[in-house]
């Protein structure tokens, strides 16, 4: 078994789409970056990058190189996970801990999973997200920023 380890922050700003495990939220933030910045599936991508010792999402995706330059995460996280199988490892689960004081991500969640799920090719119940604020601590906690943490373990193909 393999494991990796995966985390993202972004900035909120004006002017930006909400975007997080794919979902885009009715907020009037976004999370500044170069692609949408949907920290939760660069927090996937980094946890799946470093159970497969790949090297991790700035490698692979730099925000140096135009071509990704407002393209959407999902597009990232399909790439690993073609890496993935040209490694021949298979993905045996995901968990993911969004850290953002607003908005609230209620029944977003669901569907966060699902995308995930769909993208990574592994079942629902392979996949687990969960959300904290930081109860007014820091950048996020003053509601300028979001982050997300991941974990993923895979299996290699024998």
């Amino acid at each position: 078994m393999l494991f990796g380890i995966g985390y993202d922050i972004h900035r909120l700003v004006e002017n930006r789409k909400l975007v997080l495990g794919g979902v885009e939220f009715q907020y009037p933030l976004g999370l500044l970056g170069h692609s949408d910045a949907d920290v939760v599936l660069h927090a996937i991508c980094d946890a799946l990058l470093g159970a497969a010792a790949l090297g991790d999402i700035g490698e692979h995706f730099p925000d140096t190189d135009p071509r990704w330059k407002g393209v959407s995460s999902k597009v990232f996280l399909l790439r690993v996970v073609d890496l993935l199988k040209e490694r021949r490892c298979l993905i045996n689960n995901v968990d993911v801990t969004i850290l953002a004081q607003r908005p609230k991500l209620g029944q977003k969640k669901i569907e966060m999973k699902k995308n995930i799920a769909e993208w990574l090719c592994i079942d629902v119940s392979r996949v687990n997200i969960k959300a904290t604020t930081m109860e007014g601590v820091d950048a996020i906690g003053r509601g300028e920023a979001i982050a997300a943490q991941a974990i993923a373990s895979l299996c290699e193909e024998r």
